[in-house]
């Protein structure tokens, strides 16, 4: 693991996609202990009505972590919205360093019952979202000095059994991959890193049980803080070399000699619910059972 007495990202500029909470506010708050710059870009300016946390109140987490933050209202949808986030963004902190895709929308339901409005949400938020959100950092990480470009998003598995319960979902998450497969080839040379990484068991967000319901399932599930211990190991790599990596966190974790999984647990009491996507081929570290 990175030394905990290192402060690998100070003064680095991160640009975080629906940071106001979850999985994207954890990576944030775990750069903001090294004394970063976070650009919360996320929609939440009012609290939503079923989930907690706006850009605001993920500000005041942020700068009492060590960090300095800009709250922006974003919609990864609109690319003026983006673009102007960007911009602000550098003008804030002079560049940009990491440019971090979490947005994501959810619905996990079959063709027939999948409106085309839903469907329309996860492409133009996941897939498009992504692509926009990274062409837009882009000519900025060209200027940094350890650049890297990290999606939320799945190994491109191609079995059929992550397609047919939720096709319009997992074509959506995998588009996201698929940004990875291609501009980590294509800006090689330029030395910026683009990798995946997803979680092995269900991650304990608001935003997850709203769409699992109940609690016993979160209880099953991990904390946001393996997310982001290992993006945060993802950082601190040589961008150039680096890249195109499809990681699942605790395998990546367990490799930078992380061996105590059970403090990520929620509870320790019950096996972990796997998540989806992740391939038969990739088994837990050692010690780390599932289901």
């Amino acid at each position: 693991m990175t030394k905990a007495g290192s402060k690998h990202l100070a003064g680095k500029t991160l640009f975080v996609t629906g940071a106001s909470r979850g999985i994207g506010l954890a990576i944030a708050l775990r750069a903001a202990r090294d004394g970063a710059n976070i650009a919360i870009a996320a929609k939440t300016a009012e609290p939503h009505k079923h989930l907690p946390g706006t850009i605001f109140t993920a500000a005041k987490e942020i700068e009492a972590a060590g960090g300095k933050a800009l709250p922006l209202v974003v919609d990864v949808r609109d690319e003026a919205s983006v673009v102007q986030a960007v911009e602000a963004t550098v003008q804030a902190f002079g560049g940009i360093d990491i440019c971090v895709n979490n947005a994501s929308a959810i619905q996990l339901t079959g063709t027939l019952a999948t409106e085309m409005k839903r469907y329309d949400l996860m492409h133009q938020i996941n897939t498009r979202g992504t692509f926009l959100t990274s062409k837009a950092c882009i000519p900025h990480l060209q200027k940094a000095a350890n650049p890297h470009v990290l999606m939320m998003s799945p190994p491109l598995d191609m079995s059929a059994r992550w397609f047919k319960n939720h096709v319009a979902y997992t074509m959506a998450k995998f588009g996201m991959s698929l940004c990875v497969l291609g501009m980590a080839e294509e800006f090689k040379e330029e030395g910026i890193a683009f990798n995946a990484l997803w979680p092995r068991t269900i991650i304990a967000t608001a935003a997850i049980e709203f769409v699992l319901g109940g609690d016993e399932g979160m209880r099953r599930a991990r904390t946001p803080e393996i997310m982001a211990d290992a993006a945060y190991a993802i950082f601190t790599k040589p961008a150039r070399s680096f890249t195109g990596n499809f990681l699942i966190d605790d395998s990546f974790l367990y490799e930078e000699g992380e061996r105590n999984f059970d403090k990520y647990r929620v509870d320790p009491s019950l096996p972990l619910n796997p998540d989806f996507f992740v391939p038969e081929s990739s088994a837990p570290p050692p010690g780390v059972k599932i289901g």
